[in-house]
């Protein structure tokens, strides 16, 4: 792709203005960080810190039943589901493959707001399109929608500083943002991708250098602007699955050890089998074949040993036997740099000792953990 294809969002000037290190993402001219991605992350951990998460979805799902049509396009079951709460599910392919996850809203019992992978917008929106039912309308608002995902422990007193104490929503709840002084508008939800405390707030594009230096500048506590590259290893600290690389459709390129079920990516949430949904059967069968002390699961491994970081692609082994690969890998600051790492593994379980393949001629120690590694 060149210079020229890529898409910039609303606040690039302002990620310029702050020193951020700007790299192309699926795309887009994102920072990848500004101070350090190491100071970022830490910071984040114990204050405050502000993501401009723009490149990602944002879809409007609307009409009678739209809950239940949820529920059969999904693994979560949308309909038991009240307004005002967030959740997540995954869409599976007709043969139980992912496609594509999603953290999504119930605003009312005739609509639905959801946040689809930066990268996956186009394809789940001919997916839903497949699957659509009678009755039921979806709007792509992605394009008009700036998105600010502000994390942390300090994150409540920062936006309670910033927009009031009306919009401080609760852990996975939704709402529209409430009047305040700065007549931002929009919706804010208690969710994120970094395990802490935090809210995403989607405000029209005219909107969001306001907000986002208002965060930043009125906010207090500690916050600091972070980049794409402390996005990505607080998430893996705490297990969560990135779309294109913990999981990919093979339609998209992806290999076949990535063409993987819901149950096999062993996340403690996302999956209601209390309601029939596409690609049921290939999930059931996963989860059979776990109950039963065999089957494949997706977990963590923490380096016990100093060496290389594990990284995607490094082979997993027990016994010389090569039992699974990493999906992702990296340091984790807040283990003090220890390597971590997950990866679909077959054949063993929780606390048995294993090794990986860092490079042809070194394999490093490492002890099988359920993820959060914090």
């Amino acid at each position: 792709m060149s210079d020229d294809d890529l898409v910039r969002t609303a606040l690039y000037d302002a990620h310029v203005e702050r020193g951020g290190n700007i790299v192309d993402f699926h795309g887009f001219e994102l920072p990848i960080w500004y101070s350090s991605m190491m100071d970022e992350h830490l910071n984040t951990r114990e204050n405050a810190g502000l993501f401009d998460v723009s490149h990602m979805g944002f879809f409007r799902f609307s009409g009678d039943g739209v809950r239940e049509w949820f529920d059969r396009i999904g693994t979560q079951k949308a309909s038991t589901i009240g307004p005002g709460r967030c959740a997540y599910t995954h869409f599976l392919d007709d043969n139980g493959i992912i496609i594509d996850d999603m953290i999504f809203c119930v605003v009312n019992e005739t609509e639905i707001l959801g946040v689809p992978n930066a990268s996956m917008v186009d394809l789940m929106w001919e997916h839903f399109h497949h699957h659509i039912a009678d009755g039921i309308t979806i709007e792509n608002i992605s394009s008009e929608t700036s998105i600010l995902a502000l994390q942390g422990p300090k994150s409540p007193d920062v936006l309670e500083t910033v927009l009031g104490a009306e919009n401080v929503v609760r852990h996975f709840r939704g709402q529209s943002i409430s009047n305040n002084d700065l007549d931002i508008t929009g919706w804010i939800q208690g969710t994120g991708y970094t395990g802490e405390r935090g809210f995403e707030i989607f405000v029209p594009n005219t909107q969001v250098k306001i907000l986002w230096d208002a965060l930043l500048d009125q906010g207090g506590n500690g916050i600091c602007p972070v980049g794409l590259g402390a996005r990505d290893t607080l998430r893996m600290e705490k297990g969560f699955l990135l779309s294109g690389q913990d999981f990919c459709h093979p339609d998209l390129g992806g290999s076949d050890y990535l063409a993987r079920d819901t149950a096999e990516t062993f996340v403690p949430f996302g999956l209601n089998m209390d309601h029939d949904f596409i690609g049921r059967s290939r999930v059931e069968s996963t989860k059979t074949m776990q109950l039963s002390g065999s089957g494949i699961k997706w977990l963590g491994l923490k380096v016990t040993g100093k060496g290389p970081f594990p990284r995607m692609g490094h082979a997993v082994l027990k016994d010389g036997v090569q039992i699974g690969s990493i999906t992702s890998g990296g340091p984790s600051p807040s283990l003090g740099k220890v390597g971590i790492g997950l990866a679909y593994l077959e054949g063993v379980e929780v606390g048995e000792e294993v090794e990986i393949a860092v490079n042809p001629r070194r394999n490093l120690s490492a002890i099988v953990v359920r993820p959060p590694f914090i």
